[in-house]
């Protein structure tokens, strides 16, 4: 039986494919959505609503820079808890059975069979169709993935307010994070996380096996939490993006 009935939103959403911008903006924790198939995972009220469900604020600003850049966007339609998009199959974080402090009851035991489906459903879809599209558009020369992160991490403070997470694409980076911090905005360079082929999927697999320059943008989710917030972060961030895009296109 399938994981998703045919009346159940879809595994991702599209917009602007045929943009002109360059580069590709992908949002992988885009829902907290939950199959219904799946109930609520076993889990209290409110924790889907929390961090560990969604990026909160993520799609908001993706599409944000979408419209401002004329950038095609894929997002995902359903919580990372199910499967996490932006996570190499077999990962222990794929599919967690922990998240944060949190057990996911519902992600507990799941048979081969089991995590094949959430796979099938909802991972290689997203990711076949961000392959086909970086295929058939060469135009595309760089990917990056939006992303929020949460003011604190079991109990610790983050002082960021933004961060690039680029592995080896410095240069691409760089515009970004100079160009907030001009600002006076407190940016981490490869923090709160770093990327980790064990553990992320867009850079590795979207950006640095097809030599495109690739980064993580994250903002810290309590300044992106609504449409406004979100859209004044898009207004800051469009013309470093801009800047950065430019600079992986100019000869070294």
């Amino acid at each position: 039986m399938p994981l998703l009935q045919p009346d159940e939103p879809p595994a991702f959403t599209s917009e602007r494919v045929e943009g002109r911008f360059p580069c590709l903006l992908l949002c992988e924790h885009a829902s907290n959505r939950i199959p219904r198939a799946l109930g609520d995972l076993g889990l209290p009220p409110g924790e889907i609503g929390r961090h560990i469900g969604w990026d909160i604020g993520a799609l908001s600003l993706a599409r944000g820079l979408s419209r401002r850049l004329d950038a095609a966007l894929f997002a995902t339609g359903y919580s990372r808890l199910v499967i996490d998009c932006n996570r190499p199959l077999g990962a222990p974080s794929s599919i967690p059975e922990q998240s944060e402090d949190t057990i996911v009851p519902g992600n507990i035991g799941l048979s081969t069979t089991d995590r094949a489906a959430r796979a099938e459903a909802l991972f290689h879809p997203f990711h076949d169709a961000v392959s086909a599209h970086l295929e058939a558009h060469a135009e595309r020369r760089c990917v990056i993935g939006v992303h929020s992160f949460t003011p604190r991490y079991r109990g610790v403070a983050r002082p960021w307010q933004a961060g690039f997470l680029y592995a080896d694409a410095h240069r691409f980076a760089a515009p970004l994070i100079e160009g907030l911090r001009a600002q006076g905005i407190c940016v981490g360079d490869n923090e709160p996380y770093t990327i980790d082929p064990a553990e992320d999927y867009t850079v590795p697999v979207h950006g640095q096996a097809r030599g495109l320059p690739s980064l993580l943008i994250e903002i810290r989710q309590d300044l992106i939490a609504d449409h406004a917030d979100a859209d004044h972060w898009a207004e800051l961030l469009a013309p470093l993006v801009c800047r950065a895009v430019a600079s992986v296109q100019e000869p070294v």
